[in-house]
């Protein structure tokens, strides 16, 4: 079944498309989630360019947590500029294979563009949304992504997707925005908040009951605070379309933080 892109599909897609013609953070012009606030090991983005590693758009560090091995095939679901798919590519290696997925046609631009630069032969990126994956059945290894499914106005059908291209056995590893407790309403209201990163999240508890209801096993949920700096940062971004003088932000501070998130489908 083919996904039609909703309202939120396209502030997103219009919001990251404005970011990497503008070679912008994610969160803004501020860098809030530059590689070296994103907690990547230093030896990890010593293998690519910097003007590569400075194209990226997430929340933590999916490569380390998936502990990838040589032969893998991984899916990067919502692969951006393409930072942790030739990051997973050197770990999988010549015998493994790396998917991106992406919905906006100037990040798999640029993604491929990346790849050339490193010349790697294992990577490919697909257009396509995360709740109607262009992939196989039951063909991959690993799922990685960073930062991309708060994004989803339905995660439960990405999960139910993921899940669905999962080899049995296989592991879901990402980085992704959570909370604790509920965002006030005028941020959940939020369209440009929603691109921004913040008021897709959803609390921690129905996020794994999502991914049991699919089928997921074996969840693990380890949450990273962000600063309050950081914090401020993404909402001074996305501010346009609520009062942000309305808001508490230690309503905020202690709500929403980035979480490393694992799963398996069973063998």
């Amino acid at each position: 079944m083919t996904q039609s892109p909703t309202p939120i599909h396209e502030t997103v897609q219009e919001h990251y498309a404005e970011r990497i013609k503008n070679s912008a953070s994610c969160c803004g012009p501020s860098d809030c989630c530059s590689p070296s606030n994103i907690l990547y090991p230093e030896q990890l983005l010593t293998t690519v360019p910097s003007d590569v590693a400075n194209t990226s758009y997430g929340c933590g560090d999916p490569i380390t947590l998936a502990s990838l091995k040589p032969g893998q095939t991984v899916l990067d679901l919502g692969s951006g500029a393409g930072l942790d798919c030739i990051l997973a590519a050197q770990k999988v290696g010549e015998t493994g294979k790396v998917i991106g997925v992406d919905m906006t046609p100037e990040m798999i631009e640029r993604a491929q563009a990346n790849v050339k630069k490193v010349n790697l032969k294992n990577v490919e990126f697909r257009h396509g949304y995360l709740e109607s994956l262009p992939v196989e059945n039951n063909t991959v290894d690993v799922i990685i992504s960073n930062c991309v499914i708060n994004l989803s106005p339905d995660k439960e059908k990405v999960f139910t997707e993921a899940f669905r291209v999962l080899a049995p056995g296989g592991k879901l590893a990402v980085s992704d925005i959570v909370t604790e407790g509920q965002l006030p309403e005028p941020i959940k209201q939020s369209l440009s908040a929603w691109a921004g990163c913040v008021a897709g999240a959803v609390e921690a508890k129905d996020y794994i009951a999502m991914m049991e209801s699919v089928g997921f096993t074996e969840i693990t949920v380890k949450p990273v605070f962000f600063d309050k700096a950081t914090v401020d940062a993404a909402l001074a971004d996305i501010g346009g379309d609520f009062d942000l003088s309305t808001i508490a932000r230690d309503d905020i501070y202690k709500a929403v933080y980035s979480a490393k998130i694992t799963a398996y489908k069973p063998a």
